[in-house]
């Protein structure tokens, strides 16, 4: 068990080397359901599509009582900015992955809070 366990490891950062893209362990995290960490920013894909994602974030964040500042919509991307309560910058970044499911990333502050991103995409989440 042990010896197949290494040999799978092996294989798959063998085949991140050979495609040299760390994203295809990221994109993997996220078509399964689960967030990935990568770059300060919390990713994760959700099954329900662009508006209601835009909405639920835009609902996340009221319910923290901290305020848009900023909003972006384009035809696949949307970015929200906030700031929170001790005053560094929130990104929401929103992604039209198809018509019924779209890509959350959270970052808060310039080097990322994972904590409290982990707060603002289980909230966005609640709010689908």
């Amino acid at each position: 068990m042990f010896r197949r366990t290494i040999v799978v490891v092996i294989s798959v950062l063998w085949l991140m080397n050979m495609c040299g893209c760390v994203a295809l362990l990221a994109g993997a995290a996220g078509g399964a359901g689960t967030a990935a960490w990568l770059s300060g920013k919390l990713s994760q894909e959700v099954n329900a599509s662009f508006d209601k994602t835009l909405k639920a974030a835009k609902s996340a964040l009221r319910s923290f009582k901290l305020k848009v500042t900023k909003e972006t919509i384009e035809e696949k991307v949307a970015q929200v900015m906030s700031n929170y309560t001790d005053g560094r910058t929130i990104w929401i970044d929103i992604h039209r992955v198809s018509e019924s499911t779209s890509r959350v990333e959270v970052r808060v502050g310039a080097t990322g809070d994972k904590d409290i991103a982990r707060k603002i995409l289980d909230r966005i989440i609640r709010y689908l």
